[in-house]
């Protein structure tokens, strides 16, 4: 089983990140799946809309909700989640190199999400990378039993733990 997670302080560091280290090795030749969070500024709100893009071809899937500018709480899309997560369920298989998850969030902590396609992938063989968030990090540990390996947020250090 090989699983990595990463984290950084910064909100939208940790999308960069992943959105780099997943086309790097797209463009190095490996055959990439998962998803990989692009955010997009909005003039009327504060918040950005949240997307995903399903690797390494799919789909752009807005998963983040339009609650209004004053709203509080989670934005995030479930229907639209799932929708992406099925997108990465029909790209995963055993010839594929990696699997990358912008986020083990709080649906992932909860046993849904992109929890079930972690599973097979690493049943598969399939090494994984996925961001983390400190709430979630407890979650993410006792799902991989301890034998997940944290590794520093920079395209470097994700390179040189998947090609080792």
């Amino acid at each position: 089983m090989k699983i990595a997670y990463t984290m950084t302080k910064g909100k939208g560091d940790l999308d960069q990140v992943l959105y780099h280290f997943a086309h790097t090795q797209i463009k190095s030749g490996s055959r990439v799946c998962g998803v990989v969070q692009v955010n997009t500024d909005r003039e009327d709100c504060p918040l950005c809309d949240m997307d995903v893009q399903v690797l390494p071809d799919g789909p752009t899937i807005r998963i983040s909700q339009n609650l209004g500018k004053d709203a509080r709480g989670c934005r995030l899309d479930p229907n639209a989640l799932e929708q992406s997560v099925a997108e990465v369920a029909q790209r995963l298989s055993p010839d594929v190199d990696l699997l990358v998850l912008n986020k083990f969030g709080k649906h992932e902590a909860g046993g849904r999400g992109f929890r079930d396609t972690i599973g097979q992938a690493l049943a598969l063989g399939v090494p994984v990378v996925c961001g983390v968030n400190e709430l979630n990090r407890q979650a993410l540990e006792e799902f991989c039993d301890g034998l997940a390996q944290y590794v520093e947020p920079n395209t470097e250090a994700l390179s040189n733990w998947f090609e080792n």
